[in-house]
C-alpha cells in the first residue's frame, strides 16, 4: 500500500492551474500576486497536511521548481520528500461501557450514542466503583480541590466539565479546566479510569486529536448527562450540585454507592502521508558549492479548520486558504528560487523547500533536519519566511538576529539601500520560534525568520489573496534576495552563536500566560511517552541545569509527565524561584536534574 501511495503522490498530476508568468526572473509584485492567489484558493480547501489540496501545493511548487531548472532533491530523483504523520484518531472496534447499580438491571451504554471516548483516552478495560469528584479540578492556590478526603485508587472518577463558573475563560479556575488537566489530576490521585459529564448540554463532545502523541496515562471517556443523573442519590442533582459549588466555592464529591463500572477503550491513531518539496541550484565555486544556503517557506494550513486544527474560530467547518499564513511565504520562495536560477554564477549551493506539516507542530522541518539532502552539518544558514503578506507601516520582524554575528550588520546593510523607502525593522535575537527554522537553530545552524506581524485574519477563513500587500511582499521577498545572494557569496560562512532568549511568540512549551518558564523547547514530531526536549533556551534554567536537545522529560517537580498537556499543567503549578527536580530520559538511561524556575 506504502508503494501505490507514493506512486499517487508522484505520477498524480491534479489540475494545477496556471504558474505565474515566467516573462521575467525578476522579483514581481504580479507573480506574487498570482502564485498566492492559486495557492490560497478554494480549489486547494486549505491546503490541509494529507489533503488533497495540500498535494495539489506541492505539485504546483514541484512544476515551478522544474520550469526554473532547479534539481530535484526529494525521494528516487523526485522532488517530493515524503513522511508519515498523525493525522487523526478514530473508534476502534472495542469500546464498551456497563454500569452495575445495586438493585437494578446491569446498563449497558451504546457508543455514540451514550458515551464517546476522548482522543487523547489510554488504551485500557476497567472495572471499579464509582467516586463523584465535582470537577474534577485540583487547584492550591485557589484552597480548592474536588480530590480531598476522597479516596479514589483504583476508582473510576466521574467530573463535571469545566469549573464552578462554567466555560468562562475569566474564571480564575479556567487554567484548571481543560480536560488533559483533569486527566491528569485524576491520574496523579490514583484514579483508574476518568468519565466526564457536561452538567450544561446532554451533547457528547466530538472526538478529535490534539497533536500530542502520547495519552493520558488512564481511559477518559464523555458520559451523557442523563446517565450520570440516574446513578446519583435521591437527594442530589447535578444543578442543585452545580449551583452549591458555584455559590459556596466548596467542593461536593462522594462515593456512589453501590455503583460499578466496567469500561473499555480503543482509541485508533490514524496515519497519512504527506510530502515536502525540495530543488536545489548547485554552487559554482569549487569550495563553496559544498557548503548549502536552505531558502524556505512551509505551504500547509489548517484545511477546512474544526476543532483540533487551531482555527481560532473552530466551530466553523470553513475553507481556510492561508493566503498570508502561508502562500505569501511560499510564493516568496518561488520568487527566489526563480531569481536565483537566472543567475549564472552562484558560489554555494541553495537547496529551497517547501516545507508541509508546520501547521501540526514542524514536522515537514523536523523530518528534513533528520533526514537531509546534504550532510546538515554542510548547512551553513537557513532562510525561513512564513505571513510575510501584511507589511504595514513598513514594520518588518526578523527572528534569529543573534544566532549569527553578520546577520545585524548585513540587514542593517541591505535596508539602508532603499533610503526613503527602507523598513522599520524589528529585531529579535532568537532562533526559536513556532516556525520551520526553529528547526535548524536546533541543530546549530544561524537562522533568519522574516514574518510582517499577526492580524485579525490569522488562522481564520477570512485569510484571503485579496488582502495581501503584494507591493509590499514584493520589496521584502528583494530584501531577502539580497540578504540571501550575500550569504551565498561571503566567506567565510557565517558564525553561529547561541542567541538572546525570548518567548515572544510562545514557541516553546511554557505558555504566554505562565508566570514561569523552565526555558526548553518541545520536540512535536516524535511519538515518546513523556515531553521531548527539541531544545533549550540559552541561560534558561533547563540549560543551567544541563538538560539539552534529545532528552525526554519523564517527571517534572515529583510528577508524572506523559505529553506535553501534562508538562504545561504542571509548569502553570511553579512559581519563579522555587528549584524542582527534574528526571529525563537521556538515550534511554534515567538522568535527575535541579532546576530553578525563572520568570517570563
Amino acid at each position: 500500500m506504502r508503494t501505490l501511495r507514493t506512486l499517487c503522490l508522484l505520477l498524480w498530476v491534479p489540475t494545477l492551474g496556471v504558474l505565474a508568468q515566467q516573462s521575467s526572473p525578476e522579483i514581481t509584485a504580479g507573480e506574487l500576486q498570482a502564485h498566492v492567489k492559486y495557492l490560497a484558493s478554494d480549489e486547494l480547501e486549505g491546503r490541509g497536511s494529507g489533503s488533497v489540496g495540500n498535494r495539489k501545493a506541492a505539485q504546483y511548487i514541484a512544476k515551478a521548481f522544474a520550469e526554473y531548472g532547479l534539481k530535484p532533491a526529494g525521494t528516487n530523483g523526485t522532488y517530493f520528500q515524503e513522511f508519515e504523520f498523525v493525522s487523526s484518531v478514530k473508534l476502534g472496534s472495542a469500546n464498551t461501557v456497563t454500569i452495575a447499580h445495586t438493585g437494578n438491571v446491569p446498563l449497558r451504554l451504546t457508543v455514540e450514542e451514550d458515551f464517546r471516548p476522548f482522543g487523547f483516552s489510554s488504551n485500557s478495560s476497567v472495572s471499579a466503583p464509582a467516586v463523584f469528584a465535582g470537577y474534577g479540578i485540583t487547584a492550591p492556590d485557589l484552597k480548592y480541590d474536588d480530590y480531598q478526603g476522597l479516596d479514589v485508587s483504583g476508582k473510576v472518577v466521574i467530573a463535571l466539565r469545566y469549573g464552578p463558573d462554567g466555560n468562562d475563560m475569566h474564571s480564575e479556575f479556567y487554567r484548571f479546566t481543560s480536560l488533559r488537566n483533569k486527566a491528569r489530576y485524576a491520574r496523579e490521585k490514583g484514579a483508574a479510569a476518568l468519565i466526564i459529564v457536561d452538567a450544561h448540554h446532554d451533547e457528547l463532545p466530538k472526538l478529535t486529536y490534539d497533536q500530542s502523541h502520547a495519552s493520558s496515562g488512564i481511559p477518559c471517556v464523555a458520559l451523557r448527562r442523563g446517565v450520570l443523573e440516574k446513578l446519583l442519590p435521591a437527594e442530589q442533582s447535578l444543578a442543585a450540585i452545580k449551583d452549591s459549588i458555584k455559590a459556596s466555592r466548596r467542593t461536593i464529591g462522594f462515593p456512589l454507592s453501590g455503583v460499578t463500572i466496567s469500561l473499555e477503550t480503543d482509541i485508533v491513531k490514524v496515519m497519512d502521508r504527506t510530502a515536502n518539496v525540495l530543488g536545489y541550484l548547485e554552487g559554482s565555486d569549487p569550495v563553496l558549492k559544498k557548503e548549502v544556503v536552505v531558502i524556505g517557506a512551509h505551504f500547509d494550513h489548517l484545511g477546512y479548520g474544526g476543532e483540533g486544527s487551531g482555527s481560532l474560530v473552530p466551530h466553523l467547518h470553513e475553507i481556510h486558504n492561508g493566503a498570508d499564513d502561508n502562500a505569501s511565504g511560499t510564493a516568496g520562495l518561488l520568487e527566489l528560487a526563480q531569481r536565483f536560477a537566472a543567475s549564472a554564477s552562484r558560489s554555494r549551493t541553495l537547496l529551497f523547500i517547501g516545507f508541509s506539516a508546520e501547521e501540526i507542530g514542524t514536522i515537514g522541518s523536523q523530518y528534513y533536519v533528520n533526514n537531509p539532502y546534504f550532510p546538515i552539518e554542510k548547512t551553513v544558514a537557513m532562510i525561513n519566511m512564513d505571513e510575510i503578506g501584511r507589511l504595514n507601516e513598513n514594520a518588518l520582524t526578523v527572528y534569529g538576529t543573534g544566532t549569527s554575528p553578520e546577520w545585524i550588520p548585513m540587514l542593517k546593510k541591505y535596508n539602508a539601500r532603499a533610503a526613503s523607502d527602507s523598513f522599520a525593522l524589528k529585531l529579535i535575537p532568537d532562533g526559536f520560534g513556532p516556525s520551520d527554522h526553529a528547526q535548524f537553530y536546533a541543530k546549530d545552524i544561524p537562522v533568519l525568520f522574516f514574518f510582517t506581524g499577526t492580524h485579525n485574519d490569522y488562522h481564520k477563513p477570512s485569510d484571503d489573496w485579496e488582502k495581501i500587500n503584494y507591493a509590499g511582499q514584493e520589496r521584502i521577498v528583494r530584501f531577502i534576495y539580497d540578504v540571501a545572494n550575500d550569504i551565498q557569496s561571503a566567506t567565510p560562512k557565517p558564525q553561529f552563536t547561541r542567541a538572546q532568549s525570548t518567548t515572544a511568540m510562545g514557541s516553546d512549551g511554557d505558555s504566554p500566560g505562565f508566570a514561569v518558564t523552565l526555558g526548553v523547547i518541545p520536540d512535536y514530531g516524535e511519538s515518546t511517552e513523556g515531553m521531548k526536549i527539541g531544545g533549550t533556551r540559552p541561560n534558561g534554567p533547563a540549560d543551567k541545569a544541563g538538560l539539552k536537545a534529545g532528552d525526554i522529560i519523564v517527571t517534572l517537580a515529583g510528577k508524572k509527565v506523559m505529553n506535553i498537556y501534562d508538562y504545561m499543567g504542571i509548569l502553570g503549578e511553579l512559581k519563579a524561584g522555587q528549584t524542582v527536580e527534574v528526571e529525563v530520559l537521556r538515550d534511554g538511561k534515567p538522568m535527575k536534574f535541579s532546576a530553578t524556575m525563572q520568570k517570563r
